[in-house]
């Protein structure tokens, strides 16, 4: 009626489950990292530039730091230059209002000359060149002389010729008077000319008047006489 019973196994520690597989997404996952850097290392070692060692590292870091200390030092200098450059067109632009200025006042100081001269008498001997004012005098064994010359028809180009001076008076140890014949100056008479200088006197002498010679050159042509007392 019942059989024959079967023995029942008891299993002390139970059984074990069944081993559980490796998703298949993890294993792509892995797959792809692997192939990635694979990838990367390829690139890096056949199109990118190599790695630098640490040694070529210093020494391009020392070869920027070199350069970008150069830049600097270029940039300062730069702007040195521009400083100067601004001051220079700053120095230049007052200079030219200072000759606009200085050429007015020369302008005016002319005209004023000019209007002077015309005022002056007539030379009374007349000639090329007119001498229209003089003013001799004696200053420490010298002649100081302040002379206008004057030419009606001046054109364009001044008149190149000497002034010679005649002085008469006392010589020492003589009763009677004498002539003494002094150093032709060197002249240019445009329009008009205003001269002023020295010219030494024989020593001892005293003189007492001048006569005032304009010369084309030494001993040549007379263009102006004058004869005048020193005072």
């Amino acid at each position: 009626m019942f059989g024959q019973s079967k023995p029942v196994v008891l299993d002390r520690y139970g059984r074990r489950g069944a081993r559980r597989s490796v998703p298949r997404w993890l294993i792509l996952l892995l797959t792809g990292v692997a192939i990635g850097a694979g990838g990367v290392v390829v690139i890096q070692e056949r199109y990118l530039a190599p790695r630098l060692s640490a040694a070529e590292s210093d020494k391009l870091r020392g070869a920027f730091e070199q350069a970008d200390a150069e830049r600097q030092r270029l940039k300062a200098e730069l702007a040195d230059a521009s400083r100067k450059l601004v001051a220079a067109l700053d120095d230049k632009k007052r200079l030219g209002t200072d000759l606009a200025t200085s050429r007015e006042a020369g302008d005016r100081l002319r005209e004023l000359a000019s209007s002077l001269v015309a005022s002056l008498p007539p030379d009374p001997r007349g000639g090329a060149v007119e001498v229209r004012a003089a003013r001799f005098t004696v200053d420490d064994g010298a002649l100081r002389y302040d002379v206008v010359l004057t030419r009606e028809r001046s054109g364009g180009k001044p008149l190149s010729g000497v002034m010679q001076l005649m002085v008469t008076g006392k010589s020492p140890g003589r009763a009677a008077d004498s002539t003494a014949t002094l150093k032709p100056i060197a002249v240019s008479v445009g329009p008009f000319e205003n001269l002023r200088g020295s010219v030494p006197l024989p020593d001892g002498f005293t003189p007492r008047q001048t006569t005032l010679h304009v010369l084309d050159r030494v001993g040549g042509k007379l263009l102006g006489m004058r004869v005048l007392a020193v005072k």
